[in-house]
């Protein structure tokens, strides 16, 4: 009997550690820290909600038998943990078609010159699971550019310009713009 007590009390402490980890790095002191953009002109506001890896010396994008960290063709929760989340706080254009208002899940399908970014209906769900493809609202095709210095945490902005407006990703050698006007 004093046997079974032992290995439960062991194997609840075991629980408690891993629990206490996993809460640890994931929310605590996570080795991708959440990133927050916020963009405010007059009535329109924008919020993007992400996790920033770090480059690390790695592979970042690339094909898979290369063991690229992201590969092309694949899903891409855009950071790490938790699924980006965009929000627009008014009907906008998003690289040229009308998106509503709203809070969306936020992915890509990168490839070597373009990215598939997707908006879908599925905001507030862990990332490292693929999205409803059903549930996707938009996908707009986007130039991929090759940068001339590398950025070694993953990074989202808006830029303005006078009367444009960009969402802008940019992460090793390469930058994404997604016009939002």
């Amino acid at each position: 009997m004093i046997t079974l007590k032992k290995i439960l009390a062991l194997v609840v402490l075991l629980v408690l550690v891993v629990g206490g980890y996993m809460i640890y790095g994931t929310f605590i002191n996570p080795k991708s820290p959440k990133g927050v953009v916020n963009f405010e002109k007059g009535d329109l506001k924008i919020e993007v909600v992400y996790h920033r890896p770090f480059k690390k010396e790695r592979l970042i994008f690339g094909a898979k038998e290369d063991k690229a960290l992201v590969p092309f063709g694949e899903y891409w929760r855009l950071g790490a943990n938790a699924a980006t989340t965009f929000e627009t706080s008014q009907d906008i254009p998003f690289a040229g078609r009308m998106l509503k208002a709203g809070t969306y899940r936020m992915y890509a399908i990168p490839e070597a010159d373009h990215w598939i970014v997707a908006l879908n209906e599925e905001a507030g769900k862990f990332g490292y699971n693929e999205p409803d493809y059903s549930k996707d609202v938009m996908r707009v095709n986007v130039t991929a550019a090759k940068l001339l210095t590398t950025v070694e945490q993953f990074t989202i902005d808006v830029q303005e310009d006078g009367e444009n407006l960009t969402l802008r990703m940019r992460w090793d050698t390469t930058s994404v713009a997604i016009p939002l006007n």
